[in-house]
């Protein structure tokens, strides 16, 4: 046996023991960090080769292990823009170098430019609106921007589209006479016409109001005779061009009569058949081109009813931002309207406890951890983004408080080895005298 080699052996100990303390000292003081994960150090042993009756002392080696996949305790705040995580994946973000790296910290807010910046000062990466619904690069970052929710100034709209649905009533009388329908724009209709107004928005977020008259014109009995069809006219008018002093809004000022027409044909069970696409709303004053789907009428024995969701905004201030669990950013206008800004997009290794860790309680990937595949929440196994909310360390302090008490009597206990070798090397050295 050597006298040196189990010194060696001690030494060796206590550096082991040292850094299980550095890793138990890290998450102690990492307790409180959001989104921190446990690291700890793992143990294996260093075997010299002996021969015969000699034992040649090894030592130990240790690695540290990372438990990034484990899940924190998520907590819930009085902040919109507090994100967490529910599940696996990571926020990218970019340091003041533009390199995006990954984190669970979501403890984000505006800075002075009103980008999302996490305590660690790390911007959150999303995919803009700006060019239509956005589609994640799953393999890389391209494509990635600042979230940006400073969100200034009046924003307008214009209407472009809509859906009107709901039902006509099946037992209302046809109206045969040309000069009373409403696409003659007569002085006089019949009560048998059904009325609905619609609000849409010109390009700088004017209230436009639309008037829909739905009429039925004729009625047949298809072979075999197990019910009736029906046709129906829809024609639009400006509601702002309706005469005034009257009983009737007949006739509209509108140059040209009405702004949009169609007809709407129900076979015997009252669902629609005609595939004649939208409606287009030509309006010759605000100069919309509005295409109105109708497909969503039925003809049934209940009472007429309407509801009607054309697109655009009137000019409204931003009130607020909010942010769903598939990572979609809202903004809030004070009319109660929202539009999507950004989108945020999560982030996956298949190996997350290979992680390189950094700095700022970010990673980076490597070869051991595998490639980054990105996609939106809730998708290919990815977890949900919680608004309002943090996920706290994994740390177990009471675990933690055992670990560096052990760490300490296995520290002395090496140093004791190491003194003993000493105290052996003194005799021998002492023997020569």
């Amino acid at each position: 046996m050597s006298i040196f080699g189990s010194m060696k052996t001690a030494v060796s100990g206590m550096n082991a023991q040292a850094n299980r303390l550095s890793t138990v000292a890290d998450n102690i003081a990492n307790v409180n960090t959001t989104g921190y994960k446990t690291v700890s150090t793992s143990f294996s042993s260093l075997v010299l080769p002996s021969s015969g009756g000699n034992y040649n002392s090894g030592g130990v080696q240790t690695s540290v292990r990372q438990a990034v996949s484990d899940q924190g305790d998520i907590s819930y705040t009085t902040s919109g823009t507090d994100l967490a995580i529910s599940g696996d994946g990571f926020f990218i973000v970019q340091g003041a170098d533009g390199t995006p790296v990954l984190t669970r910290a979501g403890d984000f807010t505006k800075d002075d430019e009103g980008n999302l910046v996490n305590a660690a000062g790390f911007q959150l990466m999303g995919y803009s609106y700006d060019s239509g619904s956005p589609a994640v690069v799953v393999n890389g970052f391209d494509g990635l921007v600042p979230v940006n929710v400073n969100q200034e100034g009046l924003t307008a709209v214009a209407s472009t589209s809509g859906v009107f649905k709901g039902n006509l009533d099946s037992n209302a009388n046809v109206v045969s006479v040309a000069s009373t329908l409403p696409s003659a724009n007569g002085t006089t209709t019949t009560a048998d016409t059904k009325k609905f107004s619609m609000v849409a928005y010109d390009t700088l977020g004017n209230k436009v109001m639309y008037d829909f008259y739905f009429t039925k014109t004729s009625v047949t009995t298809p072979p075999p005779a197990t019910g009736t069809a029906s046709t129906w006219e829809v024609s639009i008018f400006r509601n702002a061009d309706a005469a005034t002093g009257g009983t009737t809004s007949f006739p509209y000022t509108t140059a040209g009569g009405d702004v949009g027409t169609t007809t709407l044909e129900f076979d015997s069970t009252g669902k629609i058949t005609n595939s004649t696409g939208p409606v287009t709303i030509t309006d010759p004053v605000t100069g919309l081109s509005i295409d109105m789907d109708l497909s969503g009428f039925t003809q049934l024995g209940a009472d007429f009813a309407g509801t009607g969701t054309p697109n655009g905004q009137a000019a409204s201030p931003v009130k607020d931002v909010t942010i769903d669990g598939d990572g979609i950013v809202y903004a809030k206008y004070e009319d109660g309207s929202t539009k999507p800004l950004y989108r945020i997009p999560l982030a996956n290794v298949a190996s997350p406890d290979k992680l390189t860790l950094m700095s700022g309680n970010v990673y980076s990937a490597n070869g051991q951890s595998g490639v980054t595949v990105t996609g939106f929440p809730q998708t290919n196994g990815l977890g949900t983004i919680k608004s309002g909310a943090l996920e706290g360390s994994n740390v177990d302090l009471a675990g933690e408080l055992t670990e560096m008490i052990e760490s300490q009597r296995s520290y002395t206990a090496n140093s004791k080895v190491f003194q003993t070798g000493s105290d052996i090397m003194d005799v021998l050295v002492n023997l020569k005298r």
